[in-house]
């Protein structure tokens, strides 16, 4: 079997291609995550604390001169990046709870057989007319 072969089988395989999608949705799922945190969660923290704008904490390790930029040092990207991957943590720890859930509801039901066909109460009670002849 040619290498073209194999990986032809291997892209096309449900798992490869679920995983695609997954990685998709994910990376929107993150950027709805991002939005929510930076424009919804991060302005009442930040006027909680004093008005501060996390994304604008920085050290300055050297300031602008007339040809150079300033180097500085972003912690307060560092701490959004921090929130935005604890709130996306914990929507993913909520999702994976719902679905357990979910699974261990179907695991306890009873599964209910279903009700015989007409055709076998029938069969049933020839066989019960049968059992009492003899």
């Amino acid at each position: 079997m040619g290498v073209l072969q194999e990986f032809k089988e291997f892209a096309v395989k449900g798992n490869v291609v679920d995983m695609a999608v997954g990685i998709i949705i994910g990376a929107a799922f993150g950027k709805i995550v991002s939005s929510f945190v930076a424009d919804v969660i991060m302005p009442p923290i930040g006027l909680l604390i004093g008005g501060v704008d996390f994304t604008d904490l920085a050290v300055t390790l050297k300031a602008a001169s007339a040809d150079a930029p300033a180097v500085t040092l972003n912690y307060g990207n560092f701490i959004q990046t921090i929130v935005d991957f604890t709130i996306v943590a914990f929507a993913i720890f909520l999702v994976i709870k719902l679905i357990n859930r979910f699974k261990r509801a179907e695991a306890v039901a009873p599964a209910t057989p279903p009700a015989p066909s007409k055709e076998e109460i029938l069969l049933t009670e020839i066989r019960d007319l049968l059992k009492e002849r003899k």
